[in-house]
C-alpha cells in the first residue's frame, strides 16, 4: 500500500462494513430463486441463452475466455494458426465435389469426373499426412511440456472446413510464418 494514503481506522478494508440487515437483504436479493417451475425454466432458458451468445461472440472474435474447451489452451490455438496460416486441399473439397457431381451428370464427362474424383482424394490424404506430419513436429517443439493429445485431429478437423466458415474465426493471414 502507498504511504500517501491515508485509510479510515473504523474501516479498514478501505470501505466500511455494511449492517447486518443489509448484509441479509443483499444475500437475499442474489439468491433470488423463482417459485414456480416456469418462472425457472424461463430464467435458465436466458441464462443459456446469454452463455451461448458469449460463446458465439467469441468464436467470431476468439476470445479465449469464452471459448468451448475443446478450442481452449496455447496448443489447440497454435494448431488452428497453423492451419489457417496455408492453402490446404481439403478445404476446397466441398466447391470441387459440387464440379465434378455436376460433371458426373454430363454424359462424356462422366469417365473424367471418376478420375477427378481419385485424384481429389488422394490429394486430400496426401495433404492431411503432410500437415499432420508437420504441426505434430512443430507442436513437439514449441510445447515440449504441454500435452498434445487430439491437437493433430483437430487441426485436421479445421482443414477440412471452409476458410470462412471456420470458427473461431482465422485470426492470422496466409503465408504468415508461424
Amino acid at each position: 500500500m502507498l504511504d500517501d494514503q491515508v485509510r479510515d481506522p473504523q474501516a479498514p478494508k478501505g470501505r466500511p462494513t455494511p449492517k447486518r440487515s443489509e448484509a441479509q437483504s443483499q444475500r437475499r436479493k442474489a439468491a433470488t430463486a423463482p417459485t414456480d417451475r416456469k418462472s425457472a425454466a424461463r430464467q435458465a432458458r436466458d441464462a443459456r441463452r446469454t452463455e451461448m451468445a458469449k460463446q458465439r461472440q467469441a468464436l467470431a472474435g476468439g476470445d479465449e475466455r469464452y471459448l468451448p474447451v475443446r478450442d481452449k489452451g496455447p496448443v489447440r490455438k497454435f494448431a488452428r494458426d497453423y492451419v489457417d496460416s496455408r492453402f490446404r486441399v481439403a478445404e476446397f473439397f466441398l466447391p470441387i465435389a459440387v464440379l465434378i457431381l455436376i460433371m458426373s451428370i454430363i454424359g462424356s464427362l462422366q469417365s473424367l469426373s471418376l478420375l477427378l474424383w481419385l485424384v481429389v482424394i488422394v490429394a486430400i490424404v496426401v495433404d492431411s499426412v503432410i500437415t499432420a506430419v508437420r504441426l505434430r513436429g512443430q507442436l513437439r517443439a514449441r510445447f515440449p511440456d504441454k500435452s498434445h493429445k487430439g491437437a493433430v485431429a483437430y487441426g485436421l478437423m479445421r482443414t477440412l472446413q471452409m476458410r470462412r466458415m471456420r470458427l473461431p474465426k482465422p485470426q492470422v493471414q496466409r503465408g504468415v510464418k508461424l
